[in-house]
């Protein structure tokens, strides 16, 4: 978080109040606002915050902690006096990882909820149906872990209302390859990839051109289906083609703890690499001993201290057992910058909110965050290299920070 440690811990106390300052009509999911009819969010005695996300499907886990941290950071926002003297309202939708869903509650959100900004969702291709519609209604979205290089610029044109807080795929795949290669000393990749997934596509594209950029060299890709239960021929012709390491960029983490066991079956000895999607408690219980000894690329370190206040809230309000997903830290950072961005406009106003996104910077969990104008990406994210050792007492793996890398 580039020795920000100090501004970090600020900004965590202020955001958890320890210093003042379908394709039909789809149903609210546990929302926190009568979805339906209501005031613009700069008019009325509260302010409104939309989210959408998946709350159910296979990106729930995802979605729910990413709403969930949300709902207990406006509760603490709150219980400080509110923002512009007004309490917050979080508006929630389920998307069902649907693209007709996300249309709809995108729509909903801005014309009918009349929200200040919308907060997710944390898939690219999602985000990117979101485009038109925050264009038309001039309302901000700021993607959590949408890493697609189109959610914020596609085929060189600025998306005006659609940001994001995380970095991106070309980014991402660049950090693995060239550590794969430089760090690891790695010659042969092989690949296996969920062909379905705009994601592990567009990582296993950039991940390729950065290896063998550094002289290795991608002797075998294979592709699967998300949910598929057996890898076996796929991981066995990896496997005979004597690779050094594995890419698996992984759509969605559940799958990972049906690749991983099955890799330890066959007795593969390769180094194991991933992105963003591997972070999460369930990957570290689930996917089993032959985890350790992977390396990933995160966007912040899990190891950080300033990172604890917000897991012991969590903890707190949704139990010990509550898994703590990437999205949680993304979420606070999201939130953060959307506050900063309502109080410098004085309003809470979707179009003046949308106009500071890019002229406000706070220190979050994940690093400094400061929009550039261009392209509305972070400026300057460095990501965190991680590997895996398993606790053989508590029969799960624990992620070890490593380093902050930028690709070579």
């Amino acid at each position: 978080m580039k020795k920000r440690i100090t501004a970090v811990v600020l900004a965590c106390m202020i955001a958890f109040g320890l210093v003042a300052c379908g394709s039909s009509s789809p149903a609210p999911a546990a929302s926190n606002s009568e979805a339906g009819g209501g005031e613009a969010a700069a008019e009325g005695d509260v302010i409104k915050l939309g989210w959408l996300g998946a709350l159910t499907g296979d990106g729930a886990v995802w979605g729910t902690c990413e709403s969930q941290t949300l709902e207990m950071l406006i509760e603490q926002k709150n219980a400080e006096g509110g923002l512009l003297g007004k309490q917050i309202e979080l508006v929630k939708y389920d998307t069902k990882g649907d693209a007709n869903e996300v249309a709809n509650v995108t729509t909903r959100l801005t014309s009918q909820d009349h929200v200040s900004c919308i907060i997710g969702p944390n898939s690219s291709g999602q985000a990117i149906v979101m485009t038109g519609i925050l264009a038309d209604a001039k309302t901000a979205g700021i993607a959590t872990v949408a890493t697609g290089e189109r959610v914020t610029v596609d085929n060189g044109k600025l998306n005006e209302y659609n940001f994001r807080i995380c970095f991106i795929d070309p980014y991402q795949g660049a950090v693995v390859g060239s550590y794969a290669a430089d760090k690891l000393g790695c010659k042969r990749a092989g690949i296996l990839y969920d062909q379905g997934s705009d994601y592990s596509e567009g990582f296993k594209q950039y991940f390729t051109e950065k290896f063998e950029e550094l002289g290795g060299e991608v002797v075998i890709e294979k592709a699967y289906s998300a949910g598929d239960q057996d890898f076996r021929v796929q991981l066995t012709d990896i496997k005979n083609a004597d690779v050094d390491c594995i890419l698996i960029p992984v759509g969605s983490n559940g799958d990972l703890f049906v690749i991983v066991p099955q890799v330890d079956e066959l007795g593969i000895d390769a180094v194991l690499l991933g992105g963003d999607t591997w972070q999460s408690e369930d990957v570290n219980k689930k996917a089993g001993p032959r985890l350790a000894g992977s390396y990933v690329c995160n966007h912040y370190d899990s190891t950080d201290p300033a990172l604890k206040p917000l897991q012991d809230a969590y903890h707190a309000k949704y139990g010990d057992d509550a898994t703590i997903e990437v999205n949680a830290y993304m979420a606070n950072d999201a939130f953060l910058l959307w506050c900063a961005a309502v109080e410098a406009a004085g309003t809470a106003d979707p179009e003046a909110v949308a106009a500071q996104l890019t002229k406000v910077e706070v220190d979050g969990l994940t690093g400094h965050i400061k929009l550039s104008e261009e392209d509305h990406n972070p400026i300057g994210k460095e990501a965190a290299m991680q590997t895996y050792v398993y606790d053989e007492a508590k029969k799960e793996n624990v992620e070890t920070f490593v380093e902050k890398y930028s690709p070579k």
